[in-house]
């Protein structure tokens, strides 16, 4: 995929300075299709996530995945915390493996009565639409499986879905694999700038600069706004057409690799 054909107005990952490089502190990342590849965690982009970690950075997922996933998460992976559930919380370990989380103030549960009658509205009017296997393990959001497992489903179709919660009041995301829908003013964004502040003393106003978000699809746009270090994998190039905003750099490869050509760009960058 060309980067000059495909997205003129994106700088490719390899124009990082020293100087901005050198100004990262904390490193956010999207997990589906960022950091995996086919629905895999393959062995450079974990390996990224250590040399990251090694280097003295922050290192913390921002992903739509479940309270589930991402108890393993902050338990198991080289990491400073994970924000989960598109922004509903974050969980990180403590001293004596204690696992410590916050929640979103705005967050309301799942089994709330408005999101359920529109996941049912989805079921009744896209009957082609299921729920994701990992629904079983979230808090505060549902998710609409259109592409983890087979038979994937066009974007039109996620699009469809999208329209109905949204149009039925709920706040709704569309990532590489699900729709994920929640009640609540809340989004990947805002809990992380809560957590970076909450955890670290990170201040919005001085402090933007110092981080650098790495993702691929339509639910990153919020941090791809925020965060004028943004990167996206080349994939993101696919939902181009879906997005108002995208991020300032891009990486040659897709999805793990993309994520591995970010990390070893960016700790080049910080040894010059």
């Amino acid at each position: 995929m060309s980067i000059n054909e495909n997205a003129p107005m994106l700088e490719p990952i390899s124009f990082l300075t020293s100087e901005e490089a050198r100004d990262i502190h904390y490193i956010l990342m999207d997990i589906d299709d960022t950091l995996t590849t086919d629905g895999k965690l393959h062995a450079e982009s974990y390996a990224a996530l250590w040399k990251l970690h090694e280097a003295g950075l922050k290192v913390i997922p921002v992903t739509g995945r479940p309270a589930g996933w991402c108890d393993l998460i902050a338990r198991e992976w080289p990491v400073d915390g994970v924000v989960g559930e598109n922004g509903a919380f974050a969980f990180w370990e403590k001293e004596g493996h204690r696992l410590a989380s916050i929640t979103h103030p705005n967050a309301i549960d799942n089994g709330d009565p408005r999101l359920v009658s529109l996941r049912d509205r989805v079921f009744m009017e896209i009957p082609e639409a299921r729920l994701s296997r990992d629904q079983f393990s979230r808090l505060y959001d549902i998710a609409i499986d259109f592409a983890e497992e087979e038979p994937i489903l066009p974007l039109f179709t996620a699009r469809k879905i999208l329209a109905v919660f949204i149009n039925g009041g709920a706040r709704a995301k569309i990532s590489s694999i699900h729709v994920n829908a929640w009640m609540g003013d809340y989004d990947k964004l805002s809990m992380a700038t809560l957590y970076l502040a909450t955890r670290f003393g990170y201040s919005d106003t001085h402090d933007a600069a110092k981080v650098i978000f790495v993702g691929d699809s339509p639910n990153d746009e919020p941090m791809f706004e925020h965060f004028p270090m943004a990167c996206a994998v080349a994939n993101v190039l696919k939902y181009r057409e879906f997005m108002k905003t995208l991020p300032h750099f891009v990486t040659q490869r897709e999805a793990g690799a993309g994520f591995a050509e970010f990390a070893e760009v960016l700790l080049e960058r910080r040894r010059c």
